[in-house]
């Protein structure tokens, strides 16, 4: 294991401690990098949590680009990725999905986060009473579905769905539990979508090609600030050090070249020295 220590240049440790403010709010923390690259390292994540604590999720409710932001600024979720689930039709894509909804697969770490709170934020974050549709979109690919992966999750998911039509006495509740099937992950262009009509928070993070773009831990949380999703505690946190970037004109800003090519090289990739910096202590 290797400490990052006196190599670093000063406009790099600049850009690092912002964007680890971000993540760790006010926590310390300590910037390491692995020797060796494993499948939890890539996904931004500290080989201890490795599985079982690590589970996934997948949640349909509404369009995928707003599901998305809805899960990613919360505590515990450390990647989203959207993609289509529900139907019969193989290999689905946006203008063919066939029978499919538009869903997102939620990856967390359930000792900082459990399952039933998923399905809170699930429940607060759509109309459930709405038949094949969101608001103005309207559309069989639209609806509510909850996805159970064994018996456990889907008794939770239906006690929270008595739950809620116990509080909606005057309207059904047209959620569906189903058992997770096949999970097809949607086109490059659909991923981190609101964070991508933000080009300067993409430019902060030094423009990361499509790939580590998407399984970037940082990526989630930006996506859900950029959808103004965040808590606004943390909304107005990255507000104050996105507005202290552009006040006191951090390197990062004049000159991207400079951060592009002072990436780490870790293995065969080259991740940030801040997508390598996940691990807060």
């Amino acid at each position: 294991m290797a400490i990052i220590c006196s190599n670093i240049s000063l406009s790099r440790v600049l850009t690092t401690l912002v964007l680890m403010t971000i993540l760790a709010a006010e926590k310390r923390v300590c910037i390491r990098i692995p020797d060796q690259i494993t499948e939890t390292t890539r996904l931004g994540v500290h080989p201890t949590t490795a599985t079982p604590s690590l589970k996934s999720a997948v949640f349909a409710l509404g369009s995928f680009w707003r599901s998305e932001a809805v899960f990613g600024c919360l505590n515990g979720v450390l990647q989203t990725t959207v993609g289509y689930a529900g139907g019969s039709k193989t290999n689905p894509e946006y203008r063919s999905l066939g029978d499919h909804a538009e869903s997102v697969q939620v990856v967390y770490d359930d000792r900082l986060i459990s399952y039933k709170q998923l399905l809170e934020v699930f429940w607060s974050s759509h109309d459930y009473r709405q038949v094949f549709g969101q608001g103005p979109d309207v559309g069989n690919q639209y609806r509510s579905i909850i996805f159970t992966n064994g018996t456990e999750e889907f008794r939770l998911a239906s006690v929270s769905k008595e739950r809620e039509q116990t509080k909606s006495r005057s309207s059904i509740v047209t959620t569906q539990i189903q058992p997770l099937g096949p999970f097809y992950t949607a086109e490059p262009e659909h991923q981190k979508f609101e964070l991508k009509r933000r080009p300067f928070l993409l430019q902060l993070m030094g423009n990361l090609p499509e790939e580590e773009l998407e399984r970037s831990h940082l990526a989630v949380k930006l996506n859900s600030y950029a959808a103004e999703l965040c808590p606004p505690n943390i909304q107005k946190k990255i507000d104050v050090k996105i507005n202290d970037i552009i006040k006191k004109g951090w390197p990062i800003l004049s000159n991207f070249s400079v951060l592009l090519e002072d990436r780490m090289t870790l293995s065969s990739g080259p991740p940030h020295v801040w997508e390598s910096a996940m691990w807060i202590f």
